[in-house]
This record gives C-alpha cells, structure tokens and sequence, in this order.
C-alpha cells in the first residue's frame, strides 16, 4: 500500500472511531477537533487527510484494532500483547470521560436510583473497552445440575496470554513500587507497561465505605454480570474482622441491588491479591443464592436474626435479618467462635504451632428488606498427603483446577484454566476412539470416562461437560470443612449449637 492510501486510509479511521463515539453520546461534537489531536499524538502522527465520515461506520472496536495495527506497522510500538494493551487503553483514553466527570456523573444519576447510576457506569466501562467485552465474548459457559442446584461451569479464555518472549522480557524489566498493585487508586489513568496492564482508560467511582474513602470499578475480565471491584483508598492488606462486616453492609445500603463479598485473608483459602483491601461485587444470581436451607435456628440474645445450615457442599452458615446492627452482631459471633475452632474428630485445627487457620469468606445480599450474610467457614491447614491443602482441590481433581478456590467459586460459579478448551477436545476425540492418548494428567479420568459411558458423535460433548462438572462439584467438596457424609453433618451441626449460645 502507499504511504497516500495508507495517510488516507488511517485518516479515515480516525474520523470514523469519533463519530461512533459522537453517536453513542460518549464524547460531545465540540470535542472533535480536540479528540481526533489526541488520537493524533497517541499515534505518533502529525497530519491527517480531510475526510468525512463513512456511510456505513464500523463497530468502535473494530476500528480501534485498525488503528493498533497501523501503529504496529507504522513502528510506534513493538508487536505484543502488552504493547497492544497499553496503545488500546491509551487511543480509548481519548474517548473516554475525566475522573470527575464519570463521578459527577454517577453521584446525578443516583439520584435517581442506584440502579440508573450502576447502569450508566457499566456501560461506560462497556464503551470505553474497559471491560473487555470481546474477550470475554469467548468464555465458555454451562450449566451443570447437581443436588445442590444447577452449578455455573465456565472455562475463562478471555484474558490474552503472554508468549514467553515477553514473559521473560517482563522479568528482566525493573519491577516499580508506582503503583503499589493493580488495585491502588494510583492506577486510574497509568499508562502501564510490559508487567502492568493499560489503565489510561480506567475510571473509578468514589464512595464513602464506613466513613472511609472507598473506590467503585469493574472487572476488565468480568466473570458474571457487573463484576465490581470495591477497593480502599488506602493500600492496606486484606482483612475479614468486624469492620469488614460493617463494610459490606454499608455498601449494599449504597447498592441494595448489588452482592458485595470478601475473600478469605488467609493463604490458600484466600484469593490472588492479599496484599490490597478489597471486596468483589456485582449483580448476579448465584448457585448459592438458590440453595435450600437444611436446618434454622435462633442464637440466643439475638432474636431477630435467623440462622441456617445450607444445603451446600462447603460449609455454610446463613444469617439474616432486617436489623443490620444485629446481624453484625451475629456476624461477628460466627467468626470469633470460628476462629478459635477445632473439632479433632473430623481434623479441624484452629492453629498449629501459634499459625492461624481458620478463617471466613463471607457474602452479603439484600433480600428484600432483610439483609444476609452467607459465612462460609474455611481453614488452610496442610498435611504431608495434602501439601496444596487439606480443605483444597486434591491432587485428583488438579487436572481440572488446582487453583485457590475464592468467593466466586465458593457461590458455585467454576472459573476454570483456558488450557482446557483444547485439552477437553483431545479427550472428546480419545473417547471417540480418535485419539489413542490424552495429557498423562487427564489419562486416568478419561479411561474412566470411556469405561462409563457409551460415547457417540452425538453424545460427547455432553459427557464431557457433564464429567468437568462432577469434578469442579469435588472440588468444593474437597474445599468443604465439614463433609457431608453424616459425620460431617454431625460435626456442623455441633459448632452450629456452639455459635448459638451467646
């Protein structure tokens, strides 16, 4: 192509990628000029051709790839993901609102209702390529029933994987304390590099949490619907106590349509940043939200709060009231009596050598006017037959997952490694006789499999997915403190009598 049709044909990408923008109402007409100037210098480009919008105008994102490959062919950066990453954020950064002006936003809206404020923010986040809609276009996603309800199976292919040239480029490359992590507020607007992501692009809401200043976003790689991320303003390490009770309750006053929960703040229980105090949210019916209650009961000095033992394969103790102060309460009587647990019949240790590991992941939902908090109990004691952990996946269910198992899989959503798209496909064609070996991690299950099951083209792919849920179903299982064979229902049942008394 030459450099005339190539000036012309960027030229017109340009104008284009704006006037999506003018009609989604996400820039204003009076900011043209200044919008095409700054897509202008991102681009490392000093002059463009007069042209005037297309008939027919391609979708935004579209045409933001365009422009991120003409900047690849043009030299303005190197052929990776994490250059890609950085220019994407950078050209929508253009299009994008100030900070103030996304908050003044959000604060009017909600006015309004909550609901209009989150919907407004969500969308924005959609538009300005924040949230990665493309890329999570690509997960894969079923239902898997099961006694406890129908389980969310999900095998996440949406975040880009580094080639290891970058990984060991990302090594070598000098590790900043700015930001502190990809939680910090710092992040808003930081260009990032090979070890950071693009943030130029990132908006965050800012809201009062206990009287503390708290940050509102939304996943990039979001897992269900309205994936939130509420972080403090300070970079402090997680902690589940009375006042992250306290803060969760306080958001859904905010946010009565959102739940709002926290990560476990132990190793192995606890999910992948400990390191920043955070809480993940969103609007989205969980397995867990449906589970049947097995047994109610009252603790005492509390009468307005019910408490439940749930049909679940975790162990979970459901409290609920319509008087927040008394539910905190409960809340808290739950977890300082957790704490300090042990039940050696069914090996639960508190603490070994003065090293805590008993801990709480707990979830908070309005439900009508009633407020309620879904304690999850967990405990990270290792053992040499279980070095992972004992409440962990074992070692027979780590050719499925392996990984922590966080609050979003503890409400029965699996998030599962993008390796197993072309692994499960290899298994498929091993049972249709096709294929004579699988990964030596699979092999066992997959002889199984076959010895199970009348397999035929029609019927594959069901017994495969069906046989991804049964495990990720073992999975909690195995992450469940008390089992739920009768022993373990005993054993709950137990601690249940002993969280009742005041």
């Amino acid at each position: 192509m030459s450099k005339d049709n190539q000036q012309r044909d960027i030229s017109q990408v340009i104008v284009d990628f704006i006037e999506c923008h003018i009609k989604e109402g996400l820039i204003h007409p009076l900011n043209k000029h200044y919008a095409t100037n700054q897509l202008l210098a991102v681009l490392n480009k000093t002059d463009m051709e007069v042209v005037s919008p297309s008939k027919a105008l391609r979708p935004p994102l579209a045409l933001l790839d365009q422009m991120v490959d003409y900047a690849v062919h043009a030299k303005v950066i190197d052929d990776s993901v994490s250059a890609r990453d950085v220019l994407e954020a950078k050209l929508m950064d253009s299009m994008t609102p100030s900070p103030y002006e996304v908050n003044r936003q959000f604060w009017e809206a909600y006015q309004t209702s909550p609901y209009k404020a989150t919907d407004l923010f969500y969308t924005l986040s959609k538009q300005t390529n924040y949230i990665k809609t493309r890329e999570i276009s690509k997960n894969i996603a079923y239902l898997y029933p099961s006694d406890y309800g129908d389980l969310q199976i999900t095998i996440n292919l949406s975040k880009p994987e580094k080639n290891p040239k970058e990984i060991a480029q990302a090594k070598r490359t000098k590790q900043s304390n700015y930001p502190l992590c990809v939680l910090c507020m710092e992040n808003e607007g930081y260009e990032g590099h090979l070890s950071h992501p693009g943030r130029t692009n990132h908006r965050i809401v800012r809201m009062k949490v206990s009287g503390e200043e708290w940050g509102f976003q939304y996943s990039p790689y979001s897992y269900y619907n309205e994936h939130a991320i509420f972080l403090s303003g300070k970079h402090r390490e997680m902690k589940v106590d009375l006042q992250a009770i306290q803060n969760l309750l306080d958001i859904l006053v905010t946010l009565p349509h959102y739940f709002v929960g926290s990560n476990a703040d132990l190793p192995i229980v606890g999910g992948s940043i400990l390191s920043h105090d955070h809480y993940q949210g969103g609007r989205h019916t969980f397995p867990l939200d449906l589970a049947e209650k097995e047994c109610t009961f009252q603790l005492d000095g509390l009468p307005e709060v019910e408490a439940s033992l749930m049909k679940w394969p975790m162990s979970v103790i459901r409290i609920s009231s319509e008087h927040k102060e008394a539910l905190v309460e409960a809340a808290d009587r739950v977890m300082t009596k957790w704490k300090t647990y042990t039940d050696q019949s069914v090996g639960i240790y508190a603490e070994s050598e003065g090293i805590p590991h008993n801990a709480i992941t707990p979830i908070a939902r309005r439900r009508g006017d009633a407020f309620e908090i879904d304690m999850v109990l967990r405990n990270n004691r290792t053992s040499p037959k279980y070095p992972d952990g004992i409440f962990h996946p074992h070692p027979s269910v780590q050719h499925i997952k392996k990984e922590n198992i966080g609050l979003i899989e503890v409400m029965g959503l699996a998030i599962l490694p993008p390796r197993l798209k072309e692994e499960l496909e290899v298994i498929k064609a091993f049972l249709l006789d096709r294929e004579s070996h699988v990964a030596p991690y699979h092999q066992e299950w997959a002889n199984e499999l076959k010895a199970m099951n009348t397999v035929s083209e029609e019927n594959v792919s069901q017994v495969v997915d069906e046989a991804v849920g049964s495990v990720f179903l073992k999975v909690l299982e195995h992450a469940g403190v008390f089992k739920r064979d009768a022993e373990g229902k005993k054993a709950f049942r137990r601690f249940a009598e002993y969280v009742k008394q005041a």
